[in-house]
């Protein structure tokens, strides 16, 4: 997607850079480190910004929580899994959309983080195609985090 960089360097240069919103930020948190970075290139190589998280706390704690348009987060991780950052996220009124991977499906674990707001649950290795759509599902549909007020 080489046009949207020139795109924004273009309408920079002509003032327009008001007019253009930038990339959704897509927040991705997974204990594994190749996990981490193959997403993020991934969905840069789309043209979206990416974050990346070792843990549900290291998110919690960044000053990208609140710009986060979307998360993507895996299911099992040391401290708290991907369904307590969805609830911890929900108890502090923060409404991200949530991708939820997993490379251990599981029936119960996938209602779970449906009831608690997934907008999808995908088995790793995920194909780059329903990553995609899911992702832009999850972006059509719902609005960047934002604390209820």
């Amino acid at each position: 997607m080489a046009t949207l960089p020139i795109f924004l360097a273009a309408a920079a240069i002509s003032g327009l850079s008001s007019l253009v919103d930038p990339p959704p930020l897509v927040s991705i948190v997974d204990d594994d480190d190749s996990v981490r970075e193959a997403t993020s290139g991934l969905l840069e190589s789309y043209g979206y910004t990416t974050a990346v998280f070792a843990s549900a706390e290291e998110f919690l704690q960044s000053t990208q929580l609140a710009s986060t348009s979307c998360l993507v987060t895996d299911l099992r991780m040391p401290g708290a899994s991907g369904i307590e950052l969805q609830k911890r996220l929900t108890d502090s009124g923060h409404r991200i959309p949530t991708i939820v991977l997993t490379a251990h499906p599981d029936e119960h674990m996938r209602s779970a983080a449906m009831k608690m707001g997934a907008l999808a649950f995908l088995t790793k290795p995920v194909s780059e195609q329903r990553l995609i759509a899911s992702l832009e599902g999850a972006l059509a549909n719902s609005q960047t985090a934002k604390p209820a007020h």
